[in-house]
């Protein structure tokens, strides 16, 4: 596949690719012209470097995450453990503080619709 069809149906740009090639988390072969190719397989790749990325996992950890992935290894390194364990607690920190904001917003969207109502509980 060309870059701009992995792009496309993965829902990134064309820089994205670019950008994880450089990172060391997708590979392209070349063309006699110079253009990259991709396997059938680097859609999902791009996917689930997207998702890993979501989650707030930087390039170095994804790296690090891949291999285990590709091999279908059933145990990672045990430092590897460590950091995504600790990226889980974040993510849950992050979870429960948005879910706090999102109750907040609520309240100021009551208030908002009915100003006679009571939010004395917001101050």
């Amino acid at each position: 596949m060309r870059i701009g069809e992995v792009a496309s149906e993965a829902g990134v740009s064309v820089r994205a690719m670019r950008y994880y090639e450089e990172q060391g988390l997708l590979e392209a072969t070349r063309s006699a012209g110079g253009h990259r190719h991709y396997p059938d397989t680097a859609v999902g790749r791009v996917r689930l470097i997207q998702q890993l990325y979501a989650a707030g996992l930087p390039s170095r950890v994804v790296r690090e995450v891949l291999p285990c992935v590709d091999s279908g290894a059933t145990q990672a390194p045990l430092a590897l453990q460590d950091r995504l364990v600790a990226e889980r607690v974040r993510i849950d920190r992050r979870i429960t503080d948005l879910l706090a904001v999102r109750d907040r917003l609520d309240d100021v969207i009551t208030l908002t619709l009915d100003p006679d109502s009571d939010c004395s509980h917001m101050r």
